[in-house]
């Protein structure tokens, strides 16, 4: 099964919008978005994905009583999970949260197959264990290269998907 990993797109409706239709167009069957999302109106853009998508607010969650309130009424695909998640997905147990410090604690315990992150805007994958730590870097292109995660979970193999172009 392949996962789409994703965070701190801070409202850049672009390169949300390219990662979707790249998604789309590449089999990912689920989107798992590590905070950071921002407004609303950005979960029109997650709904374009043909699948279910799970997200957590971050350190900038924006207007949460919108947010919190659209998933599952409005948005019948996508599922909030407050500021942290887990789910099972392609026979792994995968959970979620915004802050590395709080992913690298999850790793540690050994419970999870893969812990993802976000928050400092840094593509980083680390092993703790047998647990695989994924920080799929920015959706918003303002500290590097705009990018987020592919993992194909029968090898927990992961495969970073660069797009768009950084802020100037």
């Amino acid at each position: 099964m392949k996962i789409a990993i994703l965070s701190d797109t801070h409202d850049h409706i672009l390169n949300l919008r390219s990662a979707i239709t790249y998604c789309n167009s590449y089999g990912v069957q689920v989107i798992i978005h590590c905070g950071d999302l921002i407004s609303p109106f950005m979960l029109d853009e997650l709904a374009k994905f043909g699948g279910p998508v799970h997200l957590i607010y971050g350190n900038n969650a924006g207007d949460q009583h919108l947010i919190s309130q659209w998933c599952g009424t409005k948005f019948p695909s996508i599922t909030h999970h407050g500021v942290l998640g887990a789910i099972e997905a392609g026979g792994r147990k995968i959970a979620f949260t915004h802050y590395p410090e709080m992913a690298r604690g999850l790793a540690s315990q050994g419970i999870f197959n893969v812990v993802c992150c976000g928050h400092n805007h840094a593509y980083r994958v680390e092993k703790h264990g047998e647990t695989l730590m994924v920080n799929p870097g920015e959706l918003l292109g303002k500290d590097g290269q705009p990018s987020f995660v592919i993992l194909e979970t029968s090898m927990l193999e992961e495969e970073r998907v660069d797009i768009g172009a950084p802020i100037k």
